[in-house]
């Protein structure tokens, strides 16, 4: 579908024309930068910054955004040429709403600028740094939690040149603010990870660690003046399309080449540890709390455990939407089976919630029809996802004696999913960090399933050795992968009890 560009694009000059319920709560320009915001992707853009536009809105503060793209460059041009604004569409089945959003004070492209990145996160008024970076970017080992260098880290780590890497940003922006005594700050990230407070912290405190040339005092000073409080996020951000800003003109009137469109639920917990100060989130409906632990577990295991089962068996069954797979015959069952049966006696939920109820409003936002995610784009990166998604379900599951047949059928129907073909014999793309081991380990073990999960089940960087060494959790997943090989998977659910 092709983009219609009109001769007006989003920006200050065109916001009187809007309609008034699409026009921004904070106009740009108006609020200084109070926080960094590192990887500006769609999440960010329907996440973060609308809580923080609704605090500026309600509690006021020197709260904008000066959001930093670390590679691409289309986006920072997009949203310079429109004044920072952007929309957000709300799509429902009742309907859609679209809202322009104000809380972006600039935009920076860390590649080709690293040293204005550096100077930003040494600026007294920046208080926050929110993250949205993805596990890889981070450069830990998934197993160890290690700092792995590779060749820029490790000319980051050595000085001498500008930073080109998270961690090496971090690490110089930190030493900056130091030396100007610019005063305590907080890291957070917003990724969808386990502990990805702790995760940061490792991060910084590693890089800090190993770097090269650091001057005297700056690891204490970083003990002293930077946290990285822990935060779950939760809002289903399909990646933006022509049909995104094609709709967002129609709603609007102009063209806005950033626009994202998200469904109407949205959460964000965050621990409550900011040394310099933070936007008033609570008001705009955030929970703040001492530990974001059980609220981060719920949503991995219950939300993204389960919408990774609903991607790979629909894409196995040939649908090319969540909402369309939830559609195939018993797989709703099977999944309320897998978050009773499973999930809900893996840990212990928040105070005052219950994981079965979470649950069942998790299988009515994936049945949204006018999301449009598809099941190709959640089933990427499963290497990085299934472990705290599903397999720490299953581990701690099995440390308590109890089976855990329902996690098994999903890790099946990643394997089946990796095999690279459907149902119907289409293929089937295997978008990975990990795609050559993975690969290999298939190739390895292809003459049969138990060849197969075998061969899988070696791969200490996505298995957890308590997972790949239990017998019994071995034999439900050939057991899986066997009818999911030979039936398929409408006939395989048919036949699930």
């Amino acid at each position: 579908m092709a983009v219609t560009v009109g001769a007006s694009r989003l920006g200050l000059s065109v916001l009187r024309r809007l309609p008034a319920e699409s026009r921004p709560i904070v106009r740009p320009g108006t609020v200084p930068t109070g926080v960094v915001h590192i990887g500006l992707g769609a999440f960010h853009r329907a996440h973060q910054a609308v809580y923080t536009e609704a605090a500026i809105g309600a509690a006021g503060g020197d709260w904008g955004i000066m959001a930093v793209a670390p590679r691409s460059t289309a986006l920072v041009e997009a949203l310079a040429a429109q004044d920072n604004l952007f929309s957000v569409s709300t799509l429902s089945a009742a309907g859609s709403a679209t809202r322009v959003v104000g809380a972006l004070s600039g935009v920076r492209h860390a590649a080709s600028d690293p040293d204005a990145v550096v100077a930003l996160l040494a600026d007294p008024a920046v208080r926050v740094v929110t993250l949205t970076v993805t596990e890889k970017a981070h450069q830990l080992d998934p197993v160890t939690g290690r700092l792995c260098p590779d060749q820029p880290l490790a000319a980051d780590l050595a000085g001498g040149r500008p930073p080109s890497t998270v961690p090496g940003l971090l690490l110089r922006g930190l030493a900056a603010r130091a030396a100007a005594d610019a005063g305590p700050i907080a890291l957070v990230s917003c990724d969808n990870l386990p502990s990805n407070g702790r995760r940061l912290r490792g991060m910084v405190d590693q890089a800090v660690g190993q770097a090269q040339g650091v001057p005297a005092g700056f690891v204490d000073w970083v003990a002293g003046n930077v946290t990285c409080p822990g935060t779950m996020v939760d809002r289903i951000v399909p990646a933006s399309t022509p049909e995104t800003i094609e709709a967002a003109r129609l709603a609007l009137g102009v063209t806005d080449l950033a626009a994202v469109a998200a469904e109407p639920y949205m959460q964000w917990v965050i621990e409550d540890d900011f040394p310099g100060g933070r936007p008033g989130w609570e008001h705009a409906g955030a929970v703040l709390t001492e530990d974001a632990g059980p609220w981060e577990r719920l949503k991995l295991r219950t939300l993204n455990g389960v919408h990774s089962a609903v991607a790979y068996l629909g894409a196995l069954a040939g649908r090319e939407t969540i909402a369309d797979a939830l559609l195939i015959p018993h797989l709703p069952d099977v999944l309320r089976r897998l978050i009773a049966e499973d999930v809900a006696a893996s840990f212990t939920p928040p105070d005052g919630v219950r994981v079965v109820d979470y649950g069942e409003q998790a299988l009515g936002r994936f049945a949204n029809p006018a999301i449009h995610h598809r099941t190709l784009q959640v089933a990427m990166d499963g290497s990085q996802k299934l472990p705290q998604r599903i397999l720490h379900t299953i581990a701690d599951l099995r440390a308590a004696g109890r089976s855990a047949r329902w996690g098994a059928l999903v890790v099946a129907a990643w394997l089946r999913f990796a095999l690279g073909y459907a149902d119907d014999g289409r293929p089937l793309p295997l978008q990975d960090p990990l795609a050559g081991p993975i690969r290999a380990a298939l190739d390895a073990g292809k003459q049969s399933p138990a060849g197969t999960v075998d061969a899988i089940f070696a791969l200490r960087d996505v298995i957890p050795v308590e997972v790949a060494e239990d017998d019994e959790v071995r034999t439900e997943v050939i057991a899986w992968l066997t009818a999911l090989e030979r039936h398929g998977v409408e006939a395989t659910l048919a036949g699930a009890r």
